[in-house]
């Protein structure tokens, strides 16, 4: 059985049963798929790496860790790959039992039957939302009881993602390997870019790297964002030219078995900082060391947000983006026309990672940092080109720097300090033999 499999048990209330379902594949247009990932707490929990199973964990059986899974077939597995089957799920993911998912809907009631307690998460699954809730209006609707349904139903990620949360030494080795890869495709990039490649380009190059290292691909959809385009938090497109003077944005990670790494750089495509580019890219490096140092054992996740705010504040005062005391500048939100998002996430299995940020529901008492935790710190600024308020240099500026932050007893360990931020290391590092060479 799988460590957090059993550590997931451990937690389960008396009398109780789970239902936890893999993920489906889903259509990407007419009769193809996108290429499929497992959901993330399944895989957590099972490892098991195949669409339309379910987990059934039952810890007053003896054998309480049940697969439910596609059975072997050789016409689909002819048309869509080798199936691991009953016997395999048994065999090769330590399932106690395993039955053909088929025959799950016809076991519901005997699996749920004479247990308090249901661990089941709704609007994840909708053929499966329909078929335990009709199960559950069929037996309260019984004149004679003669079954014993659940009366009681339980998010199970309120376990899952505090476990998620708290990163093992086994995790935190293969988040490291996905970071080592990511950081290594940024540093190809900055050695590689220059003047008059398409953003599609670098996003290709990035992104073969990465499978070439063993990623199972990335854990986002990359973002390559030229000159303006960077002031576009979620700009997707990359399919504009790189303009000689103007900045490049990159926010990109891989995924390396199932867990992901998420990094940003911004840097000057022909290799040289222009002195107003440097102004800005200084304030923001300058906020994302001092957020780095804060994420430690103790501090907390709002703590933090409001510490960044106040830094930047500070900063867009200084290049004169806002006029007024900061502490007004703060209370009116001013800041929010360039810099309008968190400075930092959880990650792990998801880029945006499991795991609650307040302690209760009024959201005032902040999660503090402790060991284990892996979180991503990234403030940013961001000039709109058409904003007249703001210092003509200044304008289409945007500036992101993202590092991958693991928190441990004594501080923390940066697990993508490997590329370059430094402004005077980016520019070294671009200015090589071969670069000059080719100019």
């Amino acid at each position: 059985m799988r460590k957090q499999l059993k550590r997931f048990i451990d937690q389960m209330e008396p009398n109780s049963i789970a239902i936890i379902p893999a993920a489906h594949e889903a259509t990407r247009s007419y009769d193809t798929e996108y290429k499929f990932r497992q959901d993330s707490d399944f895989m957590y929990l099972t490892g098991f790496p195949e669409p339309d199973a379910v987990a059934v964990i039952d810890p007053r059986s003896k054998k309480p860790f049940t697969l439910y899974v596609r059975p072997r077939d050789l016409e689909m597995e002819t048309w869509f790959g080798r199936r691991e089957g009953v016997e395999g799920a048994v065999k090769n993911y330590k399932a106690d039992k395993s039955q053909p998912i088929e025959k799950f809907a016809s076991d519901l009631a005997k699996l749920l039957d004479g247990h308090d307690i249901l661990y089941y998460r709704f609007a994840l699954d909708k053929p499966l939302d329909r078929l335990i809730l009709r199960y559950l209006s069929n037996q309260r609707m019984r004149r004679l009881k003669t079954a014993y349904p659940p009366h009681t139903i339980i998010d199970p990620t309120v376990i899952i993602g505090d476990m998620r949360l708290h990163k093992t030494p086994d995790e935190v080795e293969l988040m490291q390997k996905a970071a080592t890869i990511s950081a290594e495709a940024h540093i190809l990039a900055m050695k590689k870019t220059k003047p008059g490649m398409n953003e599609f380009q670098v996003e290709s190059l990035i992104e073969a790297y990465m499978r070439e290292q063993g990623a199972s691909g990335v854990a986002y959809n990359s973002i390559i964002g030229g000159g303006d385009n960077a002031t576009i938090l979620h700009y997707v497109e990359n399919n504009r030219p790189l303009k000689d003077g103007d900045l490049l944005l990159i926010d990109a990670g891989a995924e390396y078995q199932g867990y992901a790494a998420d990094i940003t750089r911004t840097f000057p495509i022909n290799g040289n900082f222009t002195p107003a580019q440097r102004e800005v890219y200084d304030i923001v490096l300058d906020v994302q060391e001092k957020c780095i140092d804060y994420t430690k054992t103790g501090n907390t996740v709002k703590g933090r947000q409001e510490y960044s705010i106040e830094l930047l504040t500070e900063g867009m005062k200084k290049l004169g983006l806002l006029k007024g005391k900061t502490e007004d500048l703060i209370k009116k939100k001013a800041y929010m026309k360039y810099y309008m998002h968190g400075v930092g996430h959880y990650l792990g299995m998801d880029v945006h990672d499991a795991g609650r940020y307040f302690t209760d529901q009024t959201a005032k008492n902040s999660r503090p940092f402790a060991p284990g935790m892996v979180l991503t710190v990234e403030p940013g600024l961001y000039i709109p080109p058409d904003d007249r308020s703001a210092p003509a240099k200044y304008r289409g500026i945007g500036i992101r720097i993202e590092d991958d932050v693991l928190v441990t007893k004594d501080g923390n360990l940066n697990l993508t300090a490997k590329v370059p931020k430094d402004p005077d290391e980016i520019e070294a590092l671009m200015q090589t033999k071969s670069r000059r060479a080719g100019r």
